[in-house]
């Protein structure tokens, strides 16, 4: 009898374990879709090969929503730039303003010469532009100096030229077709980029007129191939910033109609510190202040030196806003490298100082950060990091308004590639986009949600392709994330 109900037990764990078999064997045999746990149309890229992180969470309750895979560490390309944000407003707030300033290392006399090299101290303003050089120059001649004995010294001494790590900022070294690889430097102006205007010639067949955009005198040697065509034509063109030891040459192309309005064309300089110089001779020029002769240095002004003039930059609130808003690498990453106490700062040093107060956030794990752009393709967050720092910057108060204000509203934001999905989706959520296309495709996007009933929440998707995926244009994502989050937004 002993024996017979031993066996009966050994039967029926036998059949509980093969229960157990069966239903491990039917849940690996569902598509993907199904074990999304609210994410089913995201789910679908999942099917074709891409790796997926995502999680949506209300904030308050921190009641998930949906999840896929939220602790799997994966690429968030811009998205890194919520990271330098909340980092940057944690340690300044939202009305601090980076300061450069005029240094003289000797006396001006009565008759305005000061004996000395007068020497512009970069204070990393990620959104130092000509107009505020302008307002330094002006306020120099305030203090009564018209010409200097010396010369201009551009100091970077708090980080730059910085090394590149970048494939994009390597070759940009070189050559440029763009703006966003723009070099950095803590005395770096116009984002680090030069801006020449392109305007019809007086007649059909003339070149074009190319001006600098703030001095008008060109700063950068021109090769000039664009001829004006006639009225009603089409206008293209295309530039490259091209250096050598002569220095850096813009090389514009193509064709500009008679009766169109003049073209603006940035291009990343290669030597941001000297870009800086020559910018400001012109403008001391323009001013009536003589100067001989400049040079770039990497070290700080003397001790003894003196304040002779100085500018502040716009309140962080406002530099946010545009970083965010145009997700500028140039601007994320300055303000990374401004977060690190030691001079001569590097990228890596920039992204330390982004990891240890992500660290510090509750429930955030442990990230890899290389930048504060995100242009670095090394970067690695999961779907819940993602969350935890949008939850901590939710119960900051004093903070959050700042914070949330350069998200982007898909129905009224300044990149239309995000106008897609339902009205629910592009009137409820803000959002900031990440995307790279090298070595592999990555769309991620993060940010918050208001539901029906006007409950906060957040949430992260991460989408990386490998070497065997194809290429995943955003039209192809982003109607996914909405169709999802939409559900989550309409059920609550």
């Amino acid at each position: 009898m002993l024996s017979r109900l031993l066996q009966c037990r050994r039967l029926r764990s036998a059949q509980r374990a093969g229960r157990r078999v069966l239903a491990l064997l039917v849940l690996m045999s569902l598509p993907l879709a199904a074990q999304a746990e609210g994410f089913d149309n995201l789910a679908t890229l999942a099917d074709k090969g891409f790796v997926i992180g995502a999680q949506a969470q209300l904030l308050g309750s921190g009641e998930s929503l949906g999840a896929m895979h939220p602790t799997r560490r994966l690429s968030p390309a811009s998205v890194t730039k919520l990271y330098t944000a909340a980092a940057s407003l944690d340690r300044w707030g939202p009305q601090h303003r980076f300061t450069t300033q005029f240094m003289a290392t000797g006396n001006v006399d009565a008759q305005g010469v000061l004996h000395g090299d007068l020497v512009l101290d970069g204070g990393g303003d990620p959104a130092l532009t000509s107009e505020n050089l302008w307002r330094l120059v002006q306020r120099l001649r305030e203090r009564g100096v018209r010409a200097v004995d010396g010369q201009l010294v551009v100091s970077q001494w708090r980080f730059g030229p910085v090394t590149c790590v970048t494939t994009d900022r390597c070759e940009a070294r070189t050559r440029s077709d763009n703006a966003y690889s723009a070099s950095l430097s803590s005395a770096a102006v116009n984002y680090g980029s030069w801006c020449n205007r392109v305007k019809p010639g007086a007649a059909v067949g003339d070149a074009a007129a190319i001006s600098d955009c703030a001095t008008v005198t060109p700063l950068i040697r021109l090769d000039n191939q664009v001829k004006t065509v006639a009225h009603g034509r089409d206008s293209r063109l295309s530039a490259e910033r091209i250096s050598s030891e002569r220095g850096d040459t813009l090389r514009v192309s193509g064709q500009i109609a008679r009766d169109s309005y003049s073209r603006e064309i940035y291009r990343g300089s290669s030597d941001p510190a000297e870009q800086t110089a020559k910018t400001l001779m012109a403008l001391l020029g323009q001013a009536g202040v003589e100067v001989e002769g400049y040079a770039t240095s990497t070290t700080p002004p003397p001790t003894t030196a003196k304040r002779l003039a100085a500018v502040d930059g716009k309140p962080l609130q406002e530099l946010l806003l545009r970083m965010l808003n145009y997700s500028n690498n140039f601007m994320a990453d300055t303000l990374a490298l401004d977060l690190v106490a030691k001079p001569r700062a590097e990228l890596q040093d920039a992204g330390n100082a982004l990891m240890r107060f992500a660290q510090e956030l509750p429930g955030h794990g442990v990230p890899t950060l290389a930048s504060g752009s995100g242009l670095t393709p090394e970067n690695r967050v999961s779907a819940r990091d993602i969350n935890a720092l949008l939850s901590a910057m939710y119960q900051r108060s004093a903070l959050f308004p700042t914070f949330v204000a350069g998200l982007q509203l898909p129905t009224n934001g300044p990149m239309h590639f995000i106008r897609r999905g339902s009205d629910t989706f592009q009137q409820s959520v803000m959002l900031k986009t990440g995307t790279l296309n090298e070595p592999v495709t990555v769309r991620a996007v993060a940010g918050y949600f208001r539901t029906q009933t006007g409950r906060w929440g957040s949430f992260a998707v991460l989408v990386n392709g490998t070497s065997q995926t194809p290429y995943l244009a955003w039209r192809q994502v982003l109607p996914l994330v909405a169709a999802d989050l939409t559900e989550m937004i309409e059920a609550h």
